[in-house]
C-alpha cells in the first residue's frame, strides 16, 4: 500500500484529495452551508406545498419576464437556416461588432471602432470570468463594490488575486468612496470593477462620477471595467456611459448585455467595448476559452441592437411597474424610492412586523425574506452584505399585460395590509 493511499479515509475516493484549493481543496463538497438562492428556492417549494390555493408572487426573479421581441426571433430563424452561419464563430463576426458600435452611438452618443474596440461576449458573466486572466497575478488587488455581482472577484481569486470591497451605502447614493481605499491596497490594485446601473441597489452613476473614476484610474494606474448590463434601461431621457467621458478609452472598457436590455437572457450574447488594447487582451484569452457564440444568434442580436425601440419599450414597462410598486410599498411604510434605471428595488428590511399573529422580529434581510415567502407567498431576495436589506424586482409575470400588473401589485398590498412594519 502506498503512503498516499494510506492517508485517504476508507470512505473517500482519492479524487477528494485532488481538488484545487480555489474551490475548497480536500473539503470540496463537504460544506453544509446553503446558498441564499437555494434557501429561497426551498422556501418557495415548501410554501406552495403548504398553501396550494395561494398563488406565489415572485418579486425575486432577476431576469426579464417576457420573450425576445418577435423581430429578433424572426431574425434568428432566418439566420439559423443559412449554411454560412453553421461554423465556429471564434471571436465573432463583423456584423455584430458593427451593430454594437451603432448601438453605442445611437443610445449613448459614444463612438467606437468596430474593428478594434468592440468584441462580442457570451454574456457579461462569461466576459467577467475571462477578463481576470488578462491582469491578475498572485497578490494583485481588485477593487469591487459590495453588494454586487461577484464573478470577476471570484475568478481573480482563482489566479491568486485579492479583492478589496468598497461598501455601497445610501449615504453616498450607493456609489463607492474611492478615497476610502487604503494606500497599501491601492498600490497593489490593478482593476476597479463597477456596475451601473447597479445590481442590486438600482443606483445610477452620474457622468460626474464617471469623470472622477477616469481621473482616479489614470492617477493610480488602474484598469476600469464598467458592467453596464442595465445601461439602456434608464427611466429618464439620458443614457449614461463611462465611455462618454473624454479619455475614458485610455483606461476603461464597458460591458453590455442583451439579456436585460432586449429580453434575451438565455441567448447569451453581449459585448465588450472601449480601450483597444484591453479589448484585444480579452479577445486573446477568450479565444482560448470558447469558440464564440453561434453566428445566427450574433446576427439576430445585431438586429435587436439596431432597433432602439426595443430597450426603450422595456425600460418604459419597468418604469411603469416601478411607479406602482413603489407607491404600494411606501404606503405600507417601507423606506423606498424609485431607482433611475433597471428593474430592482433595494431597501432596508424592516426590524419587525406587527399583525394578526402578534409581533414578528427580523434580525436580517434573510429573516424578513423567508417570512415573506412562508407567510405570504411573496418572494424577494435578501442582501445582508452592508446591513439588513431586501431586493424586490418588477420582473414578475403578468399574463394580462398592463392590467395584470396592477392586479399583481394590488395583491401584494392586500396580503401585507394587515401588518405594520417598523424600521
Amino acid at each position: 500500500m502506498s503512503l498516499f493511499s494510506s492517508i485517504i479515509p476508507m470512505s473517500e475516493s482519492y479524487i477528494q484529495q485532488l481538488f484545487a484549493e480555489r474551490i475548497g481543496g480536500v473539503n470540496y463538497g463537504k460544506s453544509t452551508a446553503i446558498y441564499k438562492f437555494e434557501k429561497i428556492k426551498r422556501a418557495k417549494a415548501a410554501a406552495k406545498k403548504a398553501k396550494p390555493d395561494v398563488a406565489l408572487i415572485d418579486l425575486g426573479v432577476g431576469e426579464p419576464d417576457e420573450m425576445a421581441f418577435p423581430q429578433v426571433v424572426k431574425a434568428l430563424q432566418v439566420e439559423a437556416a443559412k449554411p454560412e452561419n453553421r461554423g465556429y464563430a471564434d471571436n465573432g463576426g463583423p456584423e455584430f461588432r458593427q451593430a454594437a458600435a451603432r448601438y453605442l452611438k445611437n443610445l449613448f452618443n459614444v463612438t467606437v471602432d468596430a474593428e478594434t474596440e468592440v468584441l462580442h461576449s457570451i454574456g457579461s458573466k462569461a466576459a467577467l470570468s475571462i477578463m481576470p486572466a488578462c491582469f491578475i497575478n498572485p497578490g494583485d488587488y481588485v477593487l469591487m463594490t459590495v453588494p454586487g455581482y461577484p464573478v470577476f472577484g471570484t475568478h481573480a481569486k482563482y489566479y491568486g488575486g485579492l479583492v478589496h470591497n468598497l461598501r455601497l451605502t445610501a449615504e453616498n447614493n450607493f456609489l463607492p468612496d474611492l478615497k476610502s481605499i487604503p494606500a497599501d491596497i491601492l498600490a497593489k490594485a490593478k482593476v476597479l470593477v463597477l456596475n451601473y446601473p447597479n445590481n442590486p441597489t438600482g443606483a445610477c452613476a452620474t457622468l460626474k462620477f464617471f469623470e472622477e473614476v477616469v481621473a482616479f484610474a489614470k492617477k493610480h494606474n488602474l484598469v476600469v471595467i464598467q458592467d453596464a448590463a442595465y445601461g439602456s434601461l434608464h427611466f429618464g431621457a439620458e443614457q449614461v456611459s463611462i465611455l462618454q467621458v473624454p479619455g475614458a478609452k485610455d483606461v476603461a472598457v464597458e460591458l453590455h448585455s442583451l439579456s436585460k436590455s432586449h429580453n434575451m437572457t438565455g441567448w447569451r450574447i453581449g459585448f465588450v467595448a472601449g480601450n483597444a488594447l484591453l479589448v484585444r487582451a480579452y479577445g486573446d484569452v477568450k479565444d482560448n476559452s470558447d469558440s464564440g457564440q453561434f453566428l445566427g444568434i450574433q446576427k439576430a442580436g445585431g438586429a435587436g441592437l439596431d432597433d432602439v425601440s426595443i430597450p426603450r419599450a422595456i425600460a418604459a414597462k419597468y418604469s411603469r411597474r416601478m411607479d406602482k410598486l413603489v407607491g404600494v410599498l411606501a404606503k405600507l411604510g417601507f423606506q423606498v424610492r424609485k431607482p433611475g434605471a433597471g428593474f430592482f428595488l433595494y431597501m432596508p428590511a424592516p426590524k419587525s412586523a406587527t399583525g394578526p399573529s402578534g409581533v414578528v422580529n427580523f434580525d436580517s434581510g434573510e429573516a424578513f425574506s423567508q417570512w415573506m415567502i412562508t407567510e405570504h407567498l411573496i418572494s424577494t431576495v435578501p442582501w445582508d452584505d452592508c446591513g439588513a436589506f431586501v431586493r424586490f424586482s418588477v420582473t414578475f409575470v403578468s399574463e394580462k399585460g398592463e392590467a395584470g400588473e396592477a392586479e399583481v401589485i394590488a395583491e401584494v398590498e392586500r396580503r401585507l395590509s394587515a401588518w405594520k412594519f417598523s424600521f
